[in-house]
C-alpha cells in the first residue's frame, strides 16, 4: 500500500499544530542521545529541526552554516558536544519546549 502523504510533511504539520507532540519529539531525541542511541537521536533531532525552525533559521541563530548543520544531523554526522548542546538550547528557546533532566 502506497503512502498518500509524505512522512516528513506529516511530522512537520503535527509538530506545528500540537505543542505536546513537539515537546515529545524533542524529548525523545534527547533521551535517545543520552541512552547511547546516538544515530537514531540525531535522526529524530533532524526531524524536529525540519518540523520546527528549519536549518536556515538554525544556521542564522547559531552562526553555523546550514549545510554543516545538515551534515551534523545526517546519517554519518558526528556533532561536537558543545555544538550539540548549543543547538538544543537554541531549539528550546525558539520552540518554547523546555526539557528537564530528572534522576531516576
Amino acid at each position: 500500500m502506497a503512502l498518500t502523504r509524505d512522512f516528513k510533511h506529516t511530522i512537520r504539520d503535527r509538530a506545528q499544530a500540537d505543542p505536546r507532540f513537539r515537546a515529545a519529539l524533542l524529548s525523545e531525541a534527547i533521551e535517545l542521545l543520552l541512552s547511547g542511541e546516538v544515530e537514531t537521536g540525531r535522526m529524530v533531532l533532524r526531524d524536529f529541526i525540519n518540523a520546527t525552525v528549519g536549518f536556515e533559521t538554525l544556521s542564522a541563530k547559531t552562526g553555523m552554516p546550514a549545510k554543516s548543520l545538515m551534515r551534523m544531523f545526517g546519517p554519518n554526522g558526528n556533532p561536537r558536544a558543545d555544538n550539540l548542546f548549543a543547538i538544543i538550547r537554541m531549539l528550546q528557546d525558539e520552540t518554547g519546549v523546555q526539557i528537564a533532566v530528572n534522576a531516576a
